[in-house]
């Protein structure tokens, strides 16, 4: 299922009469899903099939909601498997449920893999370059709030916090927000990115990708960063160790579809320690933020600070399988 949880709870006469603007008959069950950190999310079951319920909040901005629905749309439309937006009876993805923005979008059957392997890294790294050339006719924009003009301003309100969480972790992060800002690359070639795109946000069965899901971090932002996000998800075994062959994997499968241009290929130790103090920093800050009683899983961020170490120590992207 979808990185989701539940913030909102939302009474029985509340969704039912949020449901009947639906053409979708009766309902049957409604399960709220604990995994994740963003929008409260809920697995719907009702006469015409199953459907994924999420309530917006916490970062995600209510202007941007159209963005992602219309996203959503466009790229199943150009045939990736994602979910589509369910439009109401007035003929709108976009509605109002216990005084938040609510949607009602597909369900995709499939599982996400925890522990991918070789050919797993492999099909994401397609999926991936199937998703930046069908975005590429994508007429919306939406800045990156989570880039690198966004970290420093996310860390500063909880930094007096952050040795609680690591020793040391407060000069590690204001040296390393110095170097990013200093070093981060403005000219490579952007486009529509996932920006969260973790293995619990692809769906598997067997060997086969059977969808890409949660787009509620999609935005325009440089296309390599988004591969960069993904070899911090999937490339680290369980003891935060890189693993050189899931990275060659999914950037050959990625190549094969879109080639990457030098300057991409260049840039990219510094994307991934971008994308590891993106990570880092979320996580930390969901940690000290997390409502008490909410169902929500909350994950590590000394996950991304293994990681980020890594990077550190990575002088070319041949470190990554990668070569101009």
């Amino acid at each position: 299922m979808n990185a989701m949880a539940v913030y909102t709870e939302v009474s029985d006469a509340e969704l039912i009469a949020f449901l009947a603007t639906y053409d979708l008959g009766e309902l049957l069950a409604c399960k709220g899903i604990a995994e994740g950190v963003e929008n409260s999310n809920f697995y719907l079951h009702v006469s015409a099939g199953s459907f994924i319920l999420t309530l917006y909040e916490k970062r995600v901005a209510q202007e941007d909601v159209p963005f992602f629905l219309a996203l959503m749309e466009h790229l199943a439309a150009h045939g990736l498997n994602c979910p589509r937006p369910v439009r109401n009876s007035a003929g709108a993805a976009l509605g109002r449920l216990a005084k938040r923005p609510a949607a009602i979008v597909t369900f995709l059957d499939g599982y996400a893999i925890h522990h991918p392997n070789v050919a797993h890294c492999a099909a994401l790294g397609e999926a991936l370059a199937k998703l930046h050339l069908a975005g590429a006719g994508f007429p919306l924009r939406r800045a990156n709030a989570l880039s690198v003009e966004g970290w420093r301003k996310l860390f500063a309100p909880a930094a007096a916090r952050a040795d609680e969480v690591a020793a040391g972790l407060e000069q590690i992060v204001t040296a390393e927000l110095d170097h990013l800002e200093r070093l981060w690359p403005r000219h490579l070639p952007l486009g529509v990115i996932h920006a969260d795109l973790f293995p619990d946000n692809v769906l598997f069965v067997g060997d086969r990708i059977s969808g890409l899901i949660d787009f509620y971090f999609a935005c325009t932002d440089a296309l390599a960063y988004d591969i960069a996000i993904c070899l911090n998800a999937w490339c680290f075994d369980a003891n935060g160790s890189f693993d050189a062959a899931k990275s060659r994997a999914l950037l050959d499968a990625y190549r094969a579809l879109r080639p990457l241009e030098r300057r991409e290929i260049e840039q990219l130790p510094v994307l991934a320690r971008g994308a590891a103090v993106r990570f880092l920093l979320t996580r930390f800050v969901d940690q000290l933020e997390a409502p008490r009683g909410a169902l929500v899983r909350l994950k590590d961020p000394l996950e991304y600070l293994t990681k980020l170490r890594f990077h550190q120590k990575v002088a070319t992207a041949a470190d990554y399988g990668l070569s101009p």
